[in-house]
């Protein structure tokens, strides 16, 4: 009768392809994480711009009537007459200029927070500034990985 070899793998094979595994989970990791933060910085990029143009098109075309704080959400999502004021009549015939207010993709007011506001409110992801016409993240702590604040972008 002849001897059959059996083949399998030996502990230490398991044990170096373990380790091998380990090594490159931790070179992948923090790169992975690396990324997510840098898409947030991107996204709030992006949704600054899409509300800093729609800003500028409602002030072109209610000749250089910038929005106004206390009704900003609803002159930007729905529609106006010439002077800025927002309604639903035939005279109501600009905009919308964006669907929604995009919410604030960083930090601590990060979910569910499309909310525009003059002035530093709790709960509001953006802070318009009806003076300037300049729109910022509602954050003031928080910065991102070169350290630059997101209420600076």
């Amino acid at each position: 009768m002849s001897r059959r070899r059996l083949s399998a793998f030996s502990l230490i094979e398991l044990v170096i392809v373990v380790v091998i595994i380990g090594i490159i989970s931790a070179i992948a990791i923090p790169r992975l994480s690396r990324g997510s933060a840098g898409a947030a910085d991107n996204a709030l990029r992006g949704n600054l711009a899409v509300l800093r143009s729609a800003v500028e098109l409602f002030a072109a075309e209610h000749d250089g009537i910038y929005p106004d704080p206390t009704t900003f959400e609803a002159q930007l999502t729905g529609k106006t007459d010439i002077t800025g004021a927002p309604g639903s009549t035939a005279a109501h015939i600009y905009g919308p200029y964006l669907r929604e207010i995009p919410p604030l993709p960083v930090g601590t007011i990060r979910k569910g927070s499309s909310g525009v506001a003059d002035s530093d409110a709790a709960g509001v992801g953006w802070i318009y500034d009806g003076t300037t016409h300049e729109i910022r993240a509602n954050t003031t702590t928080e910065k991102d990985a070169k350290g630059v604040l997101y209420s600076d972008y």
